[in-house]
């Protein structure tokens, strides 16, 4: 299996790749269109602010080869926020895969970091896992509630720790960082 995780300059990278390697892949880190269409699995992973991503992400021409992609793709963390209309974070514009607005956090605390239990699990993303499991998040933004999501968490406010549309897959929270549990959701899109 040829898995590529996409190369725009965010963060994250390296704990994907650990991550990966620990099951066995040996993913390819790229920004060459031909490579990430050629991918069985493609990861959009992501640390860091909307604006300067998508900036990124279109100064490569990778916005329309990720929006073209037929493959299952995954977005972590900032690249799951990319798949929506647009961010309040830098009023951007992102992939328009999903639709929505990805909306700062309404809580006492900013950002949200550690552990949280997540919930309403539903799909193959979350096969074997047991509901209420505790996933690491870090982040500010979140995605509202809505068809799309396949699992929430609450942070001040419910919002969706897990969304899919047709191929596109998205989780807010970090499976590199999470322990046994993101391992296996990882081994679950792998298993896709």
């Amino acid at each position: 299996m040829k898995l590529v995780i996409v190369d725009y300059s965010a963060g994250n990278t390296c704990s994907v790749i650990f991550a990966l390697n620990r099951l066995g892949i040996a993913p390819v880190i790229s920004a060459d269109a031909a490579e990430i269409r050629a991918a069985d699995k493609v990861i959009l992973p992501g640390v860091g602010a909307a604006g300067s991503a998508m900036l990124s992400l279109q100064q490569n021409g990778l916005d329309n080869v990720l929006r073209s992609l037929q493959q299952p793709m995954l977005g972590i963390c900032l690249g799951m926020q990319l798949l929506c209309t647009a961010s309040d974070e830098d009023d951007a514009s992102c992939l328009d895969i999903l639709g929505g607005q990805v909306q700062k956090l309404d809580a006492p605390k900013i950002p949200h970091i550690g552990w949280n239990d997540v919930y309403d699990l539903r799909g193959d993303l979350f096969k074997g896992l047991p509901e209420n499991s505790y996933l690491y998040f870090v982040h500010s933004y979140g995605v509202p509630v809505s068809r799309a999501t396949i699992a929430t968490a609450a942070y001040g406010q419910s919002f969706s720790a897990a969304v899919q549309k047709d191929n596109f897959y998205g989780v807010q929270f970090h499976p590199e960082k999470s322990g046994d549990n993101g391992l296996l959701i990882l081994k679950n899109f792998l298993n896709l």
